[in-house]
């Protein structure tokens, strides 16, 4: 039975990132991860974004070039899905039966796209956004599509409109809720791209309900809505979020549920394993304590730096890092630092028509987020506020002409 170190179950942004740490820190010992994908690391964000716009082709993307690994001795075991864990024996077994053992093993699977649990939802035209193969199996199909119907107005169904769009494609975005970003923005955020997205001909449906998707007996073609009516389509996206990817880990007894538990350095309640990146359930201070995932670079990132620095033993202070994330629709960027939830009060600095502004949060008279758009000064100025958890006259804040930096703690 081969023996692995540190076994990483995962190569995306977390699982890459945590067995570079390793030898960045001088660890000697073997270091394995293992992916059900047939690709080196790459990175996950352009798959809605650049690389389903085809802006940016597949090689630009990876995390690092193939030879990289080798140089560094990090094995990658391609094709295998991590179906069993026993904590006991500290081995696992893959989806074709092989077992291999592992001193330290890291979790670093993230999760799939949560599927429709309507009628239809299996029919072919039917999509998901988190593999390169998602993002490949849909391009193959453009070519015969012509309507394209969105379902959930999300960061991904937003993305993918953005990109449907400019392949001269008839978008629809479904939202159940009154706003599109309504979990993680406030209203002014959400009413813009509303609006950028009807400008640019999509076509956006809100407290909209899905009843089924219908088709020929084999492909889609069309989304019948829970008000009677049958919106015509010859392509669905579905962005309803992801689900965890950690029920081996449960099942060996993992505390858990939305994802598995785990303390300041990323340790799950099984010896020896580690949990990391989407899938990693953890109290964060900038959520007010509470138990979240964070579905970001950042939060992969830097979770697999403190959880390598665990592993050897080096003097590490428990995850405590300002969430930040990023999207790119159309021409503009959005950047926001910190957790919008919870908020209390909003305040606006310039004039969202110009596209270029920002979106301050508050709770309790304490700055925790901003959301910015086409101002980077604001959001890599604003990071100071929200990490200081920063007490500021939001008049204040509204003055667009007095940066951010320039405004201190009151």
């Amino acid at each position: 039975m081969p023996f692995h170190d540190v076994l990483i179950v995962g190569a995306g942004h977390a699982g890459a990132q945590c067995a570079m740490m390793l030898r960045q820190i001088g660890f000697t010992g073997s270091v394995t991860m293992v992916t059900e994908e047939n690709d080196y690391p790459y990175e996950r964000p352009p798959l809605s974004k650049e690389y389903l716009s085809r802006d940016k082709p597949f090689e630009r993307i990876l995390i690092r070039q193939p030879a990289f690994w080798e140089e560094r001795d990090i094995a990658i075991l391609m094709n295998r899905r991590v179906t069993a864990v026993d904590p006991a024996a500290k081995t696992v077994t893959t989806h074709d039966g092989r077992t291999l053992g592992y001193g330290t093993l890291v979790w670093a699977t993230g999760g799939a796209p949560r599927r429709l649990s309507c009628g239809g939802a299996d029919l072919a035209g039917v999509h998901g956004i988190r593999t390169r193969q998602d993002v490949d199996r849909l391009e193959a199909e453009l070519a015969t599509t012509d309507r394209v119907v969105v379902i959930g107005g999300g960061y991904i169904g937003l993305e993918a409109a953005s990109a449907m769009s400019k392949f001269g494609k008839h978008v629809t975005i479904l939202e159940a809720l009154d706003r599109v970003l309504a979990r993680v923005a406030g209203e002014t955020l959400s009413r813009f791209f509303e609006a950028e997205h009807r400008a640019h001909g999509v076509e956006v449906r809100l407290g909209v309900g899905v009843q089924s998707l219908v088709g020929d007996g084999e492909k889609v073609t069309g989304v019948a809505l829970a008000d009677g009516g049958v919106l015509p389509a010859d392509m669905v996206i579905v962005g309803i979020g992801i689900s965890p990817a950690v029920e081996p880990l449960l099942a060996a007894g993992a505390v858990g549920g939305n994802g598995v538990e785990v303390d300041g350095l990323c340790r799950t309640s099984l010896p020896d394993v580690f949990a990391i990146g989407d899938c990693a359930l953890h109290a964060n201070g900038f959520a007010g304590g509470n138990w979240i995932r964070l579905e970001s670079v950042q939060n992969a990132n830097d979770q697999a730096n403190v959880a390598a620095r665990a592993i050897v033993g080096a003097d590490t202070k428990p995850y405590d890092a300002v969430p930040w994330f990023w999207s790119s629709q159309y021409d503009l960027k959005l950047q926001t630092v910190g957790l919008s939830t919870g908020f209390d009060t909003a305040v606006t600095r310039g004039d969202p028509a110009s596209r270029s502004f920002s979106i301050v949060y508050l709770r309790e008279g304490h700055v925790i987020a901003i959301d910015s758009v086409g101002r980077m000064k604001d959001y890599v100025q604003g990071r100071k506020l929200v990490v200081e958890r920063a007490a500021i006259d939001p008049a204040v804040l509204a003055d667009a002409d007095v940066a951010l930096k320039d405004m201190v703690q009151g």
